[in-house]
């Protein structure tokens, strides 16, 4: 998993030199489950989470399937975001690999 998440760290970090923005973003970011006083801190971790307001989940997977995309809305929930993306990127077109999954954005 370290290789994965260095990968997407040196990844983020070149696109956001290469448009010169100054956005902040964690990669591999532990998101806590907290049920009324219960709190597990290592429950769920989030690929890319964008100025904590858009999570990117990244795959490479032979299709996406609904699973997918519940899993990146408990994701978007858990973290009280409003947006998240799902890439996978074992499509043979990467247009056709995005997914956008949104939690009550008006």
């Amino acid at each position: 998993m370290k290789k994965r998440n260095v990968l997407l760290t040196i990844i983020v970090k070149r696109l956001l030199y290469i448009y010169k923005l100054k956005i902040q973003f964690k990669v591999e970011k532990e998101i806590p489950l907290v049920y009324e006083e219960l709190k597990l801190e290592t429950s769920f971790k989030a690929d890319i989470i964008i100025e904590s307001k858009v999570i990117f989940e990244i795959k490479s997977i032979s299709a996406i399937a609904d699973i997918h995309l519940k899993q990146l809305l408990t994701y978007i929930k858990l973290a009280d975001c409003k947006l998240g993306i799902l890439i996978n990127f074992n499509s043979p077109l990467l247009k056709d690999g995005i997914r956008r999954v949104a939690n009550n954005l008006q």
